[in-house]
């Protein structure tokens, strides 16, 4: 997996050690978190993730809750990357195309930038199975707080 990710910048977690830090999607000490871990790649920002059992939906299926954090996720990474890391999201448009298997190998979290307005980011996410299918994919958009 990390070998996938060798001519991709890391993007360090600023918040990794800052006490009470818990974030589901991100927090690299939360015992029931996902760990995500996010790569600069061109203009975009990308997440490789291996699903396990405990977020499993259906037998051997990752669950679609899931799925969907991992989009949210990787979406707000690509804005803290741009320089804004204080973001909220406003809303979530998510296009479930095939089951993602559990077993296969990791995941790869893609997302894009495709405008701001104002203080309104519009995101495309996509997420790919091990065998490099488009599985699910999202139209996200989120609120950035300017003033902090």
């Amino acid at each position: 997996m990390e070998s996938r990710n060798k001519d991709k910048e890391f993007l360090t977690n600023p918040y990794a050690e800052n006490e009470g830090y818990h974030c589901f999607g991100c927090a690299p000490h939360n015992p029931v978190g996902l760990r995500m871990k996010f790569y600069r790649k061109g203009e975009g920002v990308e997440c490789f993730w291996q699903p396990s059992e405990p977020y499993q939906g259906w037998q051997g299926i990752l669950h679609g809750g899931i799925q969907a954090t991992l989009i949210d996720e990787t979406a707000s990474w690509l804005l803290y990357s741009k320089n804004k890391p204080l973001n909220v999201t406003t809303k979530m448009e998510i296009r479930y195309k095939r089951p993602v298997p559990m077993d296969k190998g990791p995941v790869r979290i893609a997302a894009t930038l495709k405008e701001i307005r104002r203080n309104i980011a519009f995101i495309d996410v996509k997420l790919y199975c091990p065998e490099d299918q488009l599985c699910t994919e999202a139209h996200v958009s989120f609120f950035c707080d300017s003033k902090r």
